[in-house]
């Protein structure tokens, strides 16, 4: 039986070509990344959330939430140069992240029983390096792009496989932790050695920076056009201009989702622990909450395949659309119906809007450039991710409160997209980045 079902899952990973580019490999690599992360995931809800009071829980995770920005906003302008002047140690970075999490893992086995205060900061290492793959990922996906696959599907490809991975983790964990509450994290040990050995079985083509070049992100030099340039740009202040405004209107819509994400899971996490709704048991609350967000989740993985046949700027554009407005009719109407609603159209926008974004750095940006665009748009994803979540943590546990805050960031991104896309519609042509 387990060589049948590994023989099937060998079979989907590698359709339309994924076997032969060393996609499948990153696709099996990612869905053990997901088990892992939600065994770690498991095994922290109770310590975290459940056993310590929610004011002093709420406090500790905010103190360590905020000083893992500082990480973050270090990486939004680091990572990308940085993995641009290092372009062939891929495989090795994400094999640390792996090796990192497995021994944070390990260290936590011994210290979860107590619930000390020594847990939230290895918890939080988890997360920066759980983020840090992410970033490698993204950018590694283009290098295993096969001739059959567009960038959109394979990266909905990817994703797909790491919700369903989230899933029979999710079994599994719950198994282990009626065990004993470390026994999560001493499978998650075990899971993570095994993706550090899996990461450097990837194909040599991740650590090859053939033909690739290094994208300028920064501001348009008074009396240029949209060009490339092939000689050192003056120095002018930072930005993300030169990419072209599809993406641009991309990233600012997309941003605005991952920070509702964020400000969803940690708002949510401590407001129905401490104010249960419609008379649910708190677990029984987070439970269908989560499970509404990973049905979103996967449900706009799905839909991937259908941005071949769309314009990416509309269908972001209607993804924010849809968030502003599944969370301000719960901020109207607060109760247990309307929260998971917004949960999983949280999900479903997030995931679906990534994929546009996606294809509209693959449609507007030259392949020279790509990867080194995929890593700051994917570090710009993360910290908007963990400022929702900060803002989460800090806003009074009043659900009505929350979700009009919530409502009105979205809302106020939501009005600034729809006036870049009748800017962007007039362009017949997107402007090309700067390389350099």
């Amino acid at each position: 039986m387990v060589h049948g079902t590994g023989r099937r899952i060998r079979k989907a990973t590698s359709a339309e070509g994924a076997g032969e580019s060393g996609l499948a490999k990153l696709i099996e690599l990612h869905a053990l990344n997901s088990f892992g992360d939600m065994l770690i995931t498991i095994a922290l809800a109770s310590s975290i959330f459940f056993s310590v009071p929610t004011g002093e829980a709420r406090g500790r995770v905010a103190l360590y939430l905020l000083i893992t920005m500082a990480p973050f906003a270090v990486l939004a302008p680091v990572v990308g140069p940085l993995l641009d002047r290092l372009p062939h140690g891929r495989r090795a970075a994400m094999a640390m992240s792996m090796l990192a999490r497995a021994v944070l893992a390990w260290t936590m086995a011994g210290v979860i029983s107590g619930g000390g205060i020594a847990l939230y900061p290895e918890a939080l290492g988890v997360l920066v390096a759980s983020k840090a793959y992410g970033v490698v990922r993204s950018v590694v996906v283009p290098r295993l792009l096969p001739s059959r696959l567009s960038l959109v599907k394979a990266n909905s490809r990817v994703t797909l496989a790491g919700l369903l991975a989230t899933g029979v983790a999710a079994a599994v964990g719950g198994v282990l932790h009626l065990i004993g509450p470390s026994w999560p994290l001493r499978g998650a040990f075990l899971v993570f050695v095994i993706g550090t050995l899996m990461a450097f079985h990837l194909p040599h083509a991740v650590d090859s920076a053939k033909g690739e070049q290094r994208a300028v992100l920064h501001a348009e030099v008074h009396g240029e056009g949209s060009h490339l340039i092939h000689h050192k740009p003056s120095p002018v202040k930072a930005s993300l201009r030169t990419v072209g405004p599809s993406v641009i209107l991309a990233l600012r819509a997309m941003s605005a989702m991952k920070w509702l994400v964020g400000f969803l899971v940690m708002f949510l996490a401590f407001l129905l622990r401490s104010e249960p709704i419609g008379g649910l048991r708190p677990t029984l609350a987070l439970g269908l909450v989560a499970l509404a967000a990973g049905t979103g989740n996967a449900l706009g993985s799905v839909l991937g395949s259908w941005l071949r046949t769309r314009g990416p700027e509309p269908t972001i554009t209607a993804m924010l659309l849809l968030a502003t407005c599944a969370t301000a009719a719960s901020a109207l109407w607060y109760g247990v119906v309307t929260v998971i609603v917004v949960a999983g159209t949280a999900g479903l926008a997030a995931s679906l809007g990534k994929l546009a974004l996606d294809a509209l750095i693959q449609r507007d940006v030259p392949e020279a450039v790509r990867t080194s665009a995929f890593a700051r748009s994917e570090t710009l994803m993360q910290v908007s991710w963990v400022g929702g979540g900060a803002v989460g943590i800090l806003l009074p546990l009043n659900g009505v409160l929350g979700l009009s805050v919530a409502a009105a960031v979205v809302g106020l991104m939501l009005l600034w997209t729809i006036r870049s896309l009748f800017r962007v519609g007039l362009r017949r042509r997107p402007a090309a980045p700067r390389i350099a």
